[in-house]
């Protein structure tokens, strides 16, 4: 297996992966193959991308990501609870979406995180921020990326991303 084609810089490269926290639940998973462009703002978790390179097709590795290699700590201030009644009754459900401008012009979507004893919250966090996580990766297929892939930084036929 020496000479198969390994991941590094320009390749496509296509995975599956599960994200599990601490105590072993699967927090999210892509059975799909997802594919980017190795090395160029990809968007995916750093810790991962250096994790994978080298790596070729079929080979699997687990990588523990803490909150600041990942998603980020939990931060208290984008969180916000008010009476339900002051909010509009198609966002009075767990899961909603809403989005808010700030002063800046800058638009972050906020999620319906709680409802309980009248009071609705609303969190600006990542789903994943706060936690430890551990990745488990396995690599798919490693090609070399075309020149439009390149040049648009995504692959023609990619169906998602780590974020």
């Amino acid at each position: 297996m020496n000479d198969a084609v390994r991941v590094e810089r320009n390749m496509a490269v296509y995975f599956t992966y599960s994200i599990r926290d601490e105590d072993g639940e699967i927090l999210e998973q892509s059975d799909l193959p997802i594919g980017y462009v190795h090395g160029t703002d990809s968007g995916l978790v750093e810790k991962v991308e250096m994790a994978i390179e080298g790596m070729a097709a079929g080979e699997t590795v687990e990588i523990p990501v803490s909150p600041e290699e990942g998603f980020g700590p939990t931060d208290p201030d984008l969180t916000y609870t008010d009476v339900v009644e002051n909010v509009p009754p198609e966002y009075r459900h767990i899961g909603a979406e809403v989005q808010f401008q700030n002063d800046r012009g800058e638009v972050k979507t906020f999620v319906v995180s709680s409802i309980e004893d009248g009071k609705l919250t609303v969190d600006g966090n990542h789903p994943l921020a706060g936690k430890n996580l551990i990745f488990n990766v396995k690599i798919t297929e490693v090609r070399a990326a075309t020149a439009d892939e390149l040049q648009r930084r995504r692959l023609e036929d990619n169906s998602g991303m780590i974020h």
